[in-house]
């Protein structure tokens, strides 16, 4: 028996109490870290994203013999989750279906009670018209609630599609339904507000003001031309709108930056619920007209980045038509589509020819319309919403600080004690 040296294993010790002229024991079979099974390292190359202390709410499986996350696909939603609830407060559960890239597109919806502000945004992000509006993403208005006046949506409503696009539907802004709820409820208004009608209007400017910070595009949806109360609701929430934080500043509440920096969405009206003559050239003239002499002193980008003449709704008119062409984008009935398949005949009188034509209905089909919508929407610039580059969790952190900064914003509370 020899001594065992120094440094020598297990397997050393072994080897040399086997006695002479015997064949030695194979060596015993390494101890396989738990959880792994033999054969399990893959032989073929797999492709892996560093974990970067980013947290593990990204969708990924841990690999246990590298310690880093293999990359899956997102996780799809099903259904829209809140992201302000009724009581204006912050909720933080869609981050967890954010992930750490920068190619983030995010469509706002601003609106009066009952023009379609949920519909519009569930065309534009999962649904198809074909589909029962009680299967879209964000919950239209039931008849039931269309017969008592109340509204559908209330805070602001998150959904993202497979495609990292951003919607976000909010409640109708100067909404009708929530003032006499707040008043035949008795709820207790926040100290700061002395009348109801005064709390639901700074609602209201608290969240236009928050999409025209954190949004790329912001549709405003109106079912009949025109309220001048809602152009000016406009100019108001583009005036109390928080200013682009520098990169120095850590707080969102600052004096303001230089008006070449600050940040200004996209600005889409869309005129839902249009009629036929809605669509005639006069009248398309005039509505852009009108809509561009009102938000003449606007910063927002109301003009030059959505062309109904560009995506061929109207295709004989020259691209010159309009002087001056703005974000206007028109949608019929919904309803419309099903009568136009089965219009009324002609008469036993009339020319067996006509009677076999189908109806005039003067506009593309509301699918084709909703089609062209997506692709106009989803084709516009994506500007820098702050001063550095955000991924979709620094969107969602920087979007929080917005929301806080708006609820305790001065030049608010300033406004609201006018109204007072």
């Amino acid at each position: 028996m020899k001594p065992r040296e120094e440094g020598k294993g297990p397997a050393a010790a072994t080897n040399a109490s086997a006695p002479e002229g015997t064949t030695p024991p194979p060596p015993a079979a390494p101890v396989l870290p738990k959880g792994e099974k033999e054969g399990q390292r893959p032989t073929q190359p797999v492709y892996q994203i560093q974990n970067r202390g980013m947290g593990t709410a990204a969708p990924a499986v841990m690999d246990p013999v590298v310690g880093q996350a293999k990359l899956l696909p997102p996780e799809r939603m099903k259904h829209s989750i809140k992201l302000v609830d009724d009581q204006m407060n912050w909720c933080d559960s869609a981050i967890e279906y954010l992930l750490d890239q920068t190619d983030v597109l995010v469509v706002g919806v601003l609106g009066l009670q009952g023009t379609g502000k949920s519909m519009v945004m569930s065309l534009l992000s999962a649904n198809t018209p074909e589909e029962d509006q009680r299967a879209y993403v964000f919950r239209a208005q039931s008849a039931e609630m269309k017969e008592r006046g109340g509204n559908q949506t209330s805070g602001i409503d998150f959904f993202i599609t497979q495609e990292r696009i951003v919607f976000l539907d909010t409640q109708p802004i100067l909404s009708p339904s929530i003032l006499d709820h707040l008043i035949n409820n008795d709820r207790k208004l926040p100290p700061e507000y002395n009348l109801p009608h005064t709390y639901v209007e700074m609602q209201s400017l608290q969240i236009a003001a928050f999409l025209f910070t954190v949004c790329h595009v912001v549709i405003v949806v109106q079912d009949w031309f025109t309220d001048l109360s809602l152009y000016r609701f406009l100019q108001t929430a583009e005036m109390v709108k928080p200013s682009t934080p520098s990169p120095s500043h850590e707080s969102s509440s600052s004096s303001g930056s230089d008006e070449g920096t600050e940040y200004y969405p996209h600005l889409v009206f869309l005129q839902n619920k249009a009629r036929r003559e809605d669509f005639c050239p006069r009248k398309l003239r005039q509505m852009h007209l009108m809509i561009d002499q009102l938000m003449a002193h606007s910063h927002l980008r109301y003009k030059g980045t959505l062309s109904m003449l560009q995506c061929n709704v109207f295709p004989g008119l020259p691209p010159d038509f309009l002087d001056s062409e703005v974000n206007l984008f028109l949608m019929p009935f919904m309803d419309s589509e099903a009568e136009s398949e089965n219009p009324p005949r002609a008469g036993p009188s009339s020319s067996p020819l006509f009677s076999l034509l189908p109806g005039y209905r003067g506009h593309p089909s509301f699918q084709s319309l909703v089609s062209k919508l997506r692709s106009q929407v989803m084709s516009m610039a994506r500007p820098q919403l702050s001063h550095t580059i955000l991924t979709e969790k620094n969107w969602f952190h920087y979007a929080a600080r917005i929301w806080d900064g708006v609820k305790k914003s001065s030049a608010l509370a300033e406004y609201s004690r006018l109204l007072a």
